[in-house]
């Protein structure tokens, strides 16, 4: 079913275009003052001021040294939604500077944006999910957001947030959990992601694919998608219409299957005729991947002995112009052509 997307538009007793422009090197430290001002009018001003400001990477340095993020982080919990909408926004663009991010991580903010989880305003908790999407796309973001244990709560929005707030969630999960996966199986990501597989999204179908990815390169990840049953899924998703889908979906069960557990379940859910496909398909972006995995299911001796009577698939792809394809290809040859 569609939904609405979420609005920026602000309240109508507001006027941006009447918002006091702040130029030159006073104008920082007396919006700070105004940030503090009892009168919400003069926040909300101060607010759409800086928003444009912070574009500046300069002013975001000045920001950070004259206190703007403990300001930022009191107004986070403000009575008044376009205080709350603006102090997000103006958060998730100083996240865009490296200098950003590190203020953000240094002062806590991350932290206090989790009390925004719940905000009864859609826009509000898009913002915070966009700060945390992006802080998790650079290494020290993504530990930021680990010790701010974010992870088991962001698992748990998946399973009720807005379609496009969950593909925000999905993309900072992807980047966290390369990182670190045990908080995240801990909360049942495995079988939040199962269900998501299934999601009428295409959006939502290919990052759920790729978080599994993500969480099946760990071993512990490996042994979770097994147990939750998540491999026939996976088989089932080879034959998806949409590229995306085909490509993140290979790719986590070339992860799954390099246990012996995802092997046979592969071999039970008879992903071999799909992945076949994929192969065949010279335009597939999920050819390399496809190959990988069926290099992977020769090893049994089932597999073995279904894929030589597809050798000239393979052979076929020696002459793509992918060198990587070509490699995977002349492997998967090897391994099926081997004898005890």
């Amino acid at each position: 079913m569609a939904q609405p997307r979420i609005s920026a538009y602000l309240s109508l007793d507001i006027d941006p275009t009447k918002a006091p422009l702040a130029f030159g090197r006073r104008a920082l430290p007396k919006l700070n003052e105004e940030l503090q001002s009892p009168e919400l009018l003069t926040q909300q001003r101060a607010l759409m001021a800086l928003c444009d400001l912070v574009h500046d990477p300069e002013k975001v340095y000045q920001a950070i040294a004259l206190g703007f993020l403990d300001n930022l982080k009191a107004l986070l919990v403000h009575h008044d939604q376009t205080v709350r909408q603006k102090a997000t926004e103006v958060l998730s663009v100083m996240a865009l500077h490296s200098i950003g991010r590190q203020g953000l991580i240094q002062s806590g903010v991350i932290s206090a944006l989790t009390g925004l989880l719940d905000d009864p305003v859609d826009i509000c908790r898009k913002n915070t999910h966009q700060i945390f999407d992006m802080m998790a796309k650079f290494p020290e973001g993504a530990g930021g957001v680990l010790r701010a244990s974010l992870v088991p709560p962001l698992v748990l929005k998946l399973k009720t947030e807005l379609d496009e707030i969950q593909e925000l969630i999905l993309d900072t999960l992807s980047n966290c959990l390369r990182v670190e996966v045990s908080e995240a199986l801990a909360a049942g990501a495995v079988s939040v992601l199962k269900e998501k597989l299934s999601h009428p999204s295409t959006a939502i179908r290919s990052k759920a694919a790729w978080v599994l990815l993500e969480i099946s390169s760990h071993a512990e990840g490996k042994i979770a998608m097994c147990k939750e049953g998540v491999v026939p899924v996976l088989v089932s998703l080879l034959e998806d219409t949409q590229p995306e889908v085909q490509v993140n979906t290979t790719g986590a069960l070339m992860f799954a299957a390099v246990t012996p557990q995802g092997r046979s379940s592969a071999m039970g859910a008879e992903a071999i005729p799909p992945l076949l496909k994929l192969v065949a398909e010279e335009t597939s972006k999920a050819r390399l991947n496809a190959i990988k995995t069926l290099t992977l299911l020769a090893e049994l001796p089932e597999g073995r002995q279904t894929l030589l009577d597809h050798r000239d698939t393979f052979q076929r792809c020696l002459d793509d112009p992918s060198e990587a394809v070509q490699r995977a290809a002349q492997i998967a040859i090897t391994v099926i052509e081997w004898k005890p």
